[in-house]
């Protein structure tokens, strides 16, 4: 209900541009909501892309972020995709604080390259995509106590999942998001990563390492699979079809041997009967 740098396809769904980490405005979500999602993740794609795209210096670029963490304060904000937002966050009485936790995420994204640890890893999740899990839910009346844990463990497993299919998109562009410590346990290094984006495939060694850590992310979206049956039937639809598309991107890493060196796990319209079985599968 994720963002990265280098974005993912795992949900059958429609998305607003190219931010496709989330399902937005999709046929399952009720039309009286449609236009917030979508204003919500114009504004996440927007920041993301001052974080991320172009050739602006750092300190611009948090500049930048900053100006909109301004304008969401503001009472007439300037910044138009703020502008188009406020009338949903009145609406729907939605807090600025997540909006405010996706900011500090993309101010990370401008300055840090490298986690030491998955805590390390987790605590950027946290704020680069359960923020937006919970908007969802907001929007819906269906953010609670009881449903915060499982939320954050769907956003923060589809963010892993996005970043084992982008591994090789990532370091391509300076940026890795395994933990370091884990690396080295493994008896790896960067140089691994290194050697395979020159070889275009990964060693043995490096690709059951990246089948451990998609064990624990595939484990983490099952476990907050449940919510489904805690929300709203609309959103529960919604919901199977996000759980459906990450673990569909899992199997098709798991198919191409972890090793996302080799081809970047991809879904298409032969994942259909997949998907929909995934879909219908009974949430645990």
């Amino acid at each position: 209900m994720s963002n990265a740098p280098s974005r993912m396809s795992a949900n059958p769904v429609s998305s607003v541009d190219h931010y496709e980490n989330f399902p937005v405005a999709s046929l399952l979500v009720p039309a009286r909501l449609r236009p917030a999602i979508a204003a919500i993740y114009r504004f996440a794609r927007h920041a993301d892309d001052l974080a991320d795209e172009g050739d602006a210096a750092p300190a611009q670029r948090i500049a930048e972020l900053d100006a909109l963490s301004a304008a969401l304060r503001s009472a007439s904000p300037s910044a138009p995709v703020v502008a188009a937002l406020r009338p949903h966050m009145r609406a729907h009485a939605l807090p600025v604080e997540p909006f405010e936790a996706l900011l500090s995420a993309f101010r990370q994204d401008v300055v840090t390259s490298r986690y030491r640890s998955f805590d390390e890893i987790l605590d950027y999740c946290s704020r680069s995509a359960d923020p937006v899990g919970e908007l969802v839910l907001r929007l819906f009346g269906a953010w609670r106590e009881d449903t915060r844990t499982p939320s954050s463990r769907i956003c923060s497993a589809l963010q892993l999942i996005n970043f084992l299919q982008d591994t090789a998109v990532d370091w391509r562009r300076g940026r890795l998001y395994l933990p370091l410590d884990e690396l080295a346990a493994a008896g790896l290094g960067e140089a691994d990563l290194e050697a395979a984006a020159a070889a275009g495939r990964a060693s043995p060694a490096l690709r059951a390492f990246l089948e451990g850590q998609a064990a624990r992310a595939r484990r983490l979206l099952e476990s907050g699979a449940p919510l489904a049956t805690s929300v709203p039937r609309r959103l529960g639809w919604e919901l199977r079809a996000i759980v459906a598309g990450g673990l569909r991107i899992l199997d098709r890493l798991a198919q191409g041997g972890h090793d996302p060196f080799a081809g970047r796990p991809a879904l298409g319209w032969r994942d259909a009967p997949a998907l929909i079985r995934l879909w219908l599968r009974p949430s645990r």
